[in-house]
């Protein structure tokens, strides 16, 4: 079951973020460090009523954010739309125990039909250069690679930024 997280969640979807970031560094990926994402910027998530938890009976097992604030990081990319009534999708994150299962197909298919029932235009999102498991995910679902931006405080290296048209 996918629902908004409320902020008695916190620490269980930290947690959750932590074992995603340390088992994307035993894959030598340095997408999430312990600077990101940090506790607060997902209690901001929540207080924003922007964070998704999937939870199946009592465990969380994956998280999502869907927001229309656009990162400053966002502001010079060439995107396919203009910027009115796009949804920005971030941090995506299905527990390492639940891996190879769906469920990052399901929260993706939630937020696209969340984004086409709220009549948003197009779907944004980054992923990191060197995950390119996340790279065939978004392009098989139909996501279109645009430019690439950093994140100083995560890698040294690009993020490529996605968009897919929902409602032209």
């Amino acid at each position: 079951m996918i629902l908004k997280a409320s902020i008695s969640d916190l620490d269980q979807i930290h947690s959750l973020t932590r074992s995603c970031g340390n088992h994307l560094i035993e894959m030598n990926i340095f997408q999430w460090n312990e600077m990101y994402p940090s506790k607060e910027v997902l209690k901001n998530d929540i207080e924003l009523k922007q964070l998704w938890k999937f939870q199946i009976d009592d465990v969380f097992v994956g998280i999502i954010v869907l927001t229309e604030i656009e990162d400053l990081e966002y502001r010079h990319v060439n995107w396919l739309t203009q910027n009115s009534k796009v949804l920005y999708v971030h941090r995506l994150a299905v527990h390492p125990n639940f891996q190879g299962k769906g469920l990052a197909k399901e929260l993706m298919n939630f937020a696209e039909n969340y984004a086409i029932h709220q009549n948003y235009k197009s779907i944004r999102l980054d992923t990191f250069s060197e995950n390119k498991r996340n790279q065939k995910f978004y392009e098989n679902r139909g996501y279109l690679q645009l430019e690439s931006i950093f994140f100083p405080n995560q890698s040294e290296l690009p993020f490529y930024c996605y968009e897919k048209i929902l409602n032209a």
